[in-house]
């Protein structure tokens, strides 16, 4: 909810089905993802939304959701995703960047490919701003969530009842988060 477009909507489903079909390299139950539907709800519902820009951070956000892990709150992020797990460029870095930095982020997540464009922000930001290019979804989930488990997902089962999914339940060691090659 919240005026989402339609791009914007399709970002959210890539994001629920790249983890979903890679839910055993991410540490995630995939029957939290199969079993149980998702609702996501971005604020200033009066303010239509859309583009791809929002990828990275879905992925982000249900990742963190589905494992139990933070996302830092010191970190910016912005890319498109695919359902492969590849993060795409996506427009606006200066002012993404530059708004991020008024806000006092000063860790910020960029597709790979918009590394360049890092070029047009002005130096005395730059120098003040740690970018971590992102070529996968992977890359952005090793930047993006702190590794403590602070609260695992209630799943509820098929006859109703309400378990806790345990890192011991989903069968993985640290980090729950596997690199990509």
């Amino acid at each position: 909810t919240g005026q989402l477009g339609d791009v914007m909507k399709e970002s959210a489903q890539a994001a629920r089905c790249y983890l979903w079909s890679h839910a055993s390299e991410f540490g995630i139950n995939a029957d939290a993802i199969k079993g149980n539907g998702v609702h996501l709800h971005v604020p200033a519902g009066a303010i239509p939304k859309d583009g791809p820009s929002a990828g990275v951070t879905m992925a982000s956000a249900l990742a963190s959701l589905y494992t139990g892990r933070r996302v830092r709150s010191d970190t910016a992020m912005t890319g498109e995703i695919t359902l492969s797990g590849l993060v795409f460029p996506v427009g606006g870095i200066k002012e993404k960047v530059l708004a991020a930095h008024r806000a006092g982020i000063r860790r910020i997540i960029l597709p790979e490919r918009n590394e360049a464009d890092t070029e047009d922000i002005p130096e005395d930001v730059r120098k003040e701003l740690e970018i971590i290019p992102a070529k996968r979804v992977s890359d952005v989930l090793n930047a993006a969530l702190e590794s403590e488990i602070t609260q695992p997902l209630p799943i509820e089962n098929y006859n109703g009842a309400t378990h806790n999914v345990s890192r011991a339940e989903t069968g993985t060691s640290e980090p729950l988060i596997a690199k990509e090659n």
